[in-house]
């Protein structure tokens, strides 16, 4: 066939091919099942092939490489305005073909399988944090509906719920006392699966070098640095730092027209889970700012001054995301510019 660019709607068990020529005319639009789409796709020529970026999709994408094609993922909030008429997988599928071969298209890099399961880790560790609040928060609301109350914050809880279980003099029933006892050993569980996740992403940053001259930028610990490494496959990619601040959504939000410039709230685009380490590794920093000179410091002194915490820790967490790109791609440690020196 004289098929040069081909648009695959992913899917569980069918997937809808599309595929043109050179001159844009139709050649492929069948349904392929899951087990028959590389024997598909083995007997084409090299070609250009697009997939939206779903589940599945760097899994294909390697597979497709292998065969030598050119697969590309997408976005799928890019692949929208190309779809013609009513959603269905043949139209979504016309839609990737068209969007995969516009010139000023962007790409999702692919992962490598490497990449994928340390963030599979990260995952992991995160939904397991989240269980770990949602029972504390539950031991708390259910504790104060016999009028105990435990003081804020996540240490201090833990610390009190043992006081207030062996408490015989509470009020608190014995029924509920044993109830919130197994929430108290789940709450321990999970405490201890945390604690190796974290173990296990330490020993990760100790084995990679991109993670260890991260890890030189105040504000990003192993979590951090391990993260940004598995997510971002080539950062060659982003042509400066201010394009990883924008992938962050670390940027302003534009509302420009007729020649005025006018700037809002960050865009929250991106990956949610790499901005929140960025701004809480931010926020770790303004809290150990006390009197340091360096340029960074003063820098941050002023903008709380002038802006607020809140605001001066997101920019801060955009000015380190410039500054993890630079780090990157020159593959230099950080280093701590004295106060009234250009960086």
């Amino acid at each position: 066939m004289n098929v040069t660019t081909v648009g695959i709607d992913l899917a569980k068990n069918v997937f809808s091919v599309h595929g043109v020529d050179a001159h844009g005319k139709v050649v492929i639009k069948k349904t392929v099942s899951r087990s028959k789409l590389l024997e598909c796709f083995a007997n084409l020529p090299s070609t250009i092939i697009g997939m939206e970026a779903c589940s599945g999709a760097h899994h294909w994408a390697r597979a497709l490489r292998s065969l030598g094609h050119d697969a590309r993922i997408i976005a799928p909030r890019f692949v929208i305005p190309y779809r013609k008429s009513g959603k269905n997988d043949g139209n979504d599928a016309e839609a990737i073909c068209e969007a995969v071969s516009r010139p000023a298209m962007r790409f999702v890099p692919i992962k490598s399988v490497e990449q994928q399961a340390i963030l599979s880790l990260h995952r992991i560790r995160s939904a397991v944090v989240a269980e770990r609040t949602a029972q504390i928060n539950q031991i708390r609301g259910l504790l104060s509906e016999f009028g105990l109350i435990m003081p804020k914050g996540r240490y201090p809880a833990q610390h009190h719920i043992p006081d207030i279980l062996e408490d015989a003099q509470n009020g608190l029933p014995s029924l509920a006392r044993r109830l919130l006892h197994d929430i108290y050993q789940r709450i321990q569980t999970l405490n201890q699966q945390i604690l190796a996740y974290d173990r296990e992403i330490e020993h990760l940053a100790r084995h990679s070098n991109p993670a260890q001259r991260l890890m030189t930028l105040p504000g990003l610990g192993a979590v951090t640095a391990t993260a940004l490494v598995a997510s971002i496959a080539d950062p060659k990619q982003f042509h400066n730092g201010r394009q990883l601040a924008a992938w962050l959504g670390l940027v302003p939000r534009q509302y420009s027209t007729g020649g005025k410039t006018r700037l809002g709230r960050i865009t929250k685009q991106g990956d949610k889970y790499l901005r929140t380490l960025l701004i809480h590794g931010a926020r770790s920093v303004l809290a150990a700012l006390k009197d340091k000179q360096d340029r960074t410091s003063c820098w941050l002194r002023d903008l709380v001054v002038r802006r607020g915490y809140k605001r001066a820790a997101v920019a801060l967490a955009a000015k380190n995301a410039r500054i993890v790109w630079a780090m990157l791609v020159r593959s230099e440690v950080y280093r701590i510019t004295p106060a009234g020196q250009r960086a």
